[in-house]
């Protein structure tokens, strides 16, 4: 294991794209189906549901545990790729990929599904990442550390030599439970971040 090499790590949404507008959409395709009222951006909570889950997550606090399996077998009918053109990539990602893939390996951690490759690819970042891990990928999404351990495993890295951005609770104690660098992004959730240009100069050496 190396020991001295640091891997940043992106969450997706919130902090590499502001998705909030494509996610509400996506999920309101399946609320319709189930006849239910869909979600607003001025729903606080349940649009901050959208933002941050898994889609299992999600579906369960949207319409219960009940419905959950079909909630799921109807999402996998439903072409997220139609919604990915909404995404908007986040001010000063793609300048400062490059200048962090000179120095560290790069990865992510989402909680987002089989959506993730195809966003990159949409937006031409694919080859910036060494690693793409969803919760897919491990037992437990965030707020369980297993995505940024499993990041560790592939990178072949000790979890405190990983620095993560994320910008929500579940981020926070993803990165705690890790036990690695967090860097939020946007909100006061510890070392705070406003512009991906800061990145370098907070990410631990």
């Amino acid at each position: 294991m190396n020991a001295k090499k640091r891997v940043v790590v992106f969450d997706c949404d919130g902090v590499m794209f502001n998705s909030r507008q494509a996610n509400l959409a996506y999920y309101n395709v399946i609320l319709r189906h189930f006849g239910e009222p869909e979600v607003d951006v001025d729903q606080k909570e349940r649009a901050h549901l959208c933002h941050t889950g898994s889609s299992p997550q999600v579906f369960a606090g949207l319409l219960g545990e009940d419905r959950l399996q079909e909630a799921l077998a109807v999402a996998a009918q439903v072409d997220y790729d139609q919604f990915i053109p909404q995404l908007m990539v986040e001010p000063g990602l793609r300048e400062i990929l490059p200048v962090l893939k000179q120095e560290y390996p790069l990865a992510i951690a989402t909680n987002r599904g089989s959506s993730m490759p195809r966003i990159l690819e949409h937006f031409g970042l694919s080859s910036f990442f060494s690693e793409v891990v969803t919760h897919q990928d491990v037992a437990r999404p965030k707020p369980f550390p297993d995505m940024l351990l499993e990041v560790s495993r592939r990178l072949n890295v000790a979890a405190p030599q990983l620095t993560f951005i994320g910008d929500s609770e579940l981020d926070l104690a993803a990165a705690q439970g890790a036990g690695c660098q967090f860097i939020a992004y946007q909100w006061d959730g510890g070392l705070r971040m406003d512009h991906h240009q800061q990145l370098p100069e907070l990410i631990c050496r």
